[in-house]
């Protein structure tokens, strides 16, 4: 059950990298990432309103959150920052740069947090997994030539530097994940570090993108930033909950959701028109081929 709410989740999170693209295109970044925490946390504001002054109506359902002091909050505010951290340099870099590039690159991410577990958790590499982490470096560096074939240098360029940072703090906060869920319920994370998120942003879109909000780019409205919530939201949800059985395996639930990249891959060819499509495909083969075995080495190990 665990493995079809994995996929589920990846397909969600396809199409919440389909409509953050959208929501970005000419639009000032930091405003459509408060909004996107804002209405993230109206969401599961209801749940938590409910399980505090009325417990019987969520009882035992999976949509309770329970009450927790500050031993458990403190730790999800840390899963807050971590994860801000990783949406800001994503967003700024997914504005700039194209989706087909994008998602290929975030793809690696289960490969980051492969060699996390080996440095943080004392975990071991098997031949199958040095396998798809060689795989994993070896598309990285053919997505950089596919790169060049529309000017943008690896090596040189900020906005690829942002979403390699946005990977790396995404597989930290996978890893977190990983610690945060043997002991906390999957609701109180989720519910909570969206809340924690709209009270981090205040400041710095009072501070980062107000004084300066007339000389770049300006915000726009657009209903896809509603959807952004929506599908992250579902996505994460479902990922929390299958996190949440106890057979489940962090490692080929984190490789399945990377799976999203097929989504906006498709959705970057046909609705964004982006180019050099053939060799980025090779590339993205490369990197699934590389899930293949990571998902072999963990099976086998």
């Amino acid at each position: 059950m665990w493995l079809l709410l994995a996929f589920l989740s990846a397909t969600l999170l396809g199409f919440y990298d389909v409509f953050k693209k959208k929501s970005l295109k000419d639009n000032a970044v930091l405003p459509v990432l408060f909004l996107n925490t804002f209405f993230s946390s109206l969401i599961f504001l209801p749940f938590i309103l409910l399980s505090v002054y009325q417990p019987n109506v969520l009882g035992e359902t999976i949509f309770n959150v329970p009450v927790a002091g500050w031993e458990q909050h403190k730790y999800i505010i840390i899963k807050s920052f971590i994860v801000l951290s990783s949406w800001i340099f994503g967003y700024f870099g997914m504005k700039h740069l194209p989706i087909t590039i994008v998602g290929p690159i975030n793809a690696t991410r289960p490969v980051m947090v492969l060699v996390g577990a080996m440095l943080v958790f004392g975990e071991r590499l098997n031949l199958y997994q040095w396998i798809g982490v060689m795989l994993a470096i070896a598309s990285f560096f053919m997505l950089s030539r596919s790169g060049k074939k529309e000017g943008i240098d690896f090596k040189h360029n900020k906005w690829i530097f942002f979403i390699v940072l946005a990977a790396i703090t995404g597989a930290i906060s996978g890893l977190y994940d990983k610690y945060l869920m043997k002991s906390l319920n999957p609701m109180l994370v989720q519910s909570w570090y969206n809340v924690y998120q709209v009270f981090i942003m205040c400041p710095i879109l009072l501070l980062l993108w107000w004084p300066k909000r007339k000389s770049t780019t300006p915000f726009r409205w657009d209903w896809t930033i509603i959807l952004i919530s929506i599908f992250l939201s579902a996505a994460d949800f479902v990922y929390f909950y299958a996190l949440s059985y106890d057979d489940s395996m962090i490692s080929i639930v984190s490789m399945v959701r990377r799976g999203s990249v097929i989504v906006s891959f498709i959705f970057g060819a046909l609705f964004f028109r982006e180019k050099n499509l053939k060799s980025k495909a090779i590339d993205l083969i490369l990197v699934l081929i590389g899930m293949i075995f990571l998902y072999l080495g963990t099976k086998y190990d």
